[in-house]
């Protein structure tokens, strides 16, 4: 199968990946997978790929009768992955601690020569040129797939050994640093909620007062709008002059449209498939020159709720102003004392569970505002509200931060990516501009 393809410098040159891995080792996983199995083998499917990483936390398991028989794409670490249907092109190569694990039908597994690295040949299916060829053949009749064959004839550019090394080490560096701010976020919106729980579930700073005990890791003023005992309520007991409302009472969602003729290219765009499950962090949008239809507005720091198939727990708060598509309810407090509270109860795993029993529809459930609005919450005083909002607006705040700077490395990187892999960019030359990057973030 040809390509049409851009030059490459004098020693380079181009070869099939079929060619970059072990004979007849690229093939694609588990065609009938059948139900989840508790303790069964772990299958990597579309939805666990993220960023390039697998993440873990949707991980179905199969029968091990079943796995049995596709012990081809048994994997043992060192592998490459390329979804092939649905989410298409996306990649990660496989760490050590996921042997044994194995991929779905939609996953294709590519096991590289001992002398091409597993790097090298997911940084070229990573790159511009590779997406494009990929996408260029896909049949999207139905839903998007990447046919096999063409996945193995796909042209992959074979510099020298070193300068392979280096240009993986550069793209290494970036993406450790990406995931470095990524995992920070994750750390942030763990003790975000962390005080929330403690404060307004449990109700940790109550039961101390209540024993005597001055509330751990709090000051005087904090510990004193705290009561020292509790009084039973509908939710049960409850700290003692605290109210029973709903989400109502604190949150609100915000219903403003932007038509398509004032959609452009500089306004940012957020789609449910931007929005990462159980992250308050958004690190991927779009833009929204060429929509065709209103898209709801939102700004700076709303929380973006995403309805549809609200057991996905997409909610994030949002980097920037922005439009959204209307699967995703723009929400706000009522006040700003209220902010963390309203967004810490978004966010959280049983509001989310609630959503899911009041949604509607069997193929596409959506959940509505006026249900939400409905969600029975325990309300603290205002003042106690605002003091956590306070703690809580520096972490969103640094959170915010991070997106930036990793969509500014991000940008960096998808930037330098084609011009080092097609050698527009020569390396060793350029090898200071790593040294420079780790000194610069």
């Amino acid at each position: 199968m040809s390509f049409d393809l851009p030059e490459l410098p004098k020693g380079w040159s181009y070869s099939p990946l079929e060619n970059c891995a072990r004979q007849n080792s690229i093939s694609y996983g588990v065609v009938q997978p059948g139900t989840h199995v508790d303790g069964g083998i772990p299958l990597i499917r579309v939805n666990n790929f993220h960023d390039i990483r697998i993440d873990l936390t949707e991980m179905m398991r199969i029968s091990p009768e079943i796995e049995t028989k596709y012990g081809r794409t048994r994997l043992a670490g060192g592998e490459v992955l390329l979804t092939l249907v649905g989410s298409v092109g996306q990649v990660a190569v496989v760490p050590k601690e996921l042997a044994g694990f194995n991929v779905a039908r939609a996953v294709a597994v590519i096991h590289p020569l001992p002398n091409i690295s597993p790097e090298w040949i997911a940084i070229c299916l990573r790159s511009s040129l590779s997406q494009h060829l990929l996408f260029s053949r896909a049949n999207t009749t139905v839903q998007t797939t990447i046919n096999l064959k063409d996945v193995r004839a796909l042209p992959i550019p074979i510099p020298s050994e070193g300068e392979r090394k280096n240009i993986t080490a550069m793209v290494s560096a970036l993406d450790d640093r990406i995931a470095l701010l990524r995992e920070t976020n994750a750390t942030l919106e763990a003790i975000a909620q962390a005080l929330f729980k403690s404060w307004f579930v449990d109700f940790d700073p109550v039961h101390a007062k209540a024993q005597g005990i001055a509330p751990e890791g709090m000051d005087e003023v904090t510990a004193a709008l705290f009561p020292d005992s509790f009084e039973e309520s509908e939710l049960g007991l409850i700290p003692k002059g605290w109210t029973v409302g709903t989400l109502a009472d604190i949150a609100k969602t915000v219903k403003k449209q932007l038509q398509p003729s004032l959609l452009h290219s500089e306004i940012h765009y957020v789609g449910l498939e931007h929005i990462p499950r159980k992250s308050l962090s958004l690190f991927d949008w779009g833009d929204a020159d060429g929509l065709e239809s209103a898209k709801a507005t939102f700004s700076k720091n709303d929380i973006l709720f995403g309805k549809l198939r609200p057991y996905f727990h997409k909610v994030v708060i949002a980097p920037f102003d922005g439009v959204c598509s209307t699967d995703i309810l723009v929400c706000q407090s009522i006040t700003p004392a209220y902010y963390g509270l309203a967004a810490m109860h978004l966010f959280s795993k049983t509001l989310i569970n609630y959503a899911e029993r009041l949604s509607n529809g069997a193929k596409m459930p959506r959940v509505n505002w006026k249900d939400l609005a409905a969600y029975p919450i325990c309300i603290p005083p205002v003042d106690l509200a605002a003091i956590y909002s306070e703690i809580i607006t520096p972490i969103i705040a640094r959170m915010t931060a991070n997106v930036e700077q990793a969509q500014t490395l991000a940008t960096l990187r998808d930037t330098l990516l084609p011009r080092l892999i097609s050698g527009q960019l020569r390396l060793p030359a350029e090898a200071s501009v790593l040294a420079s990057l780790r000194q610069t973030y």
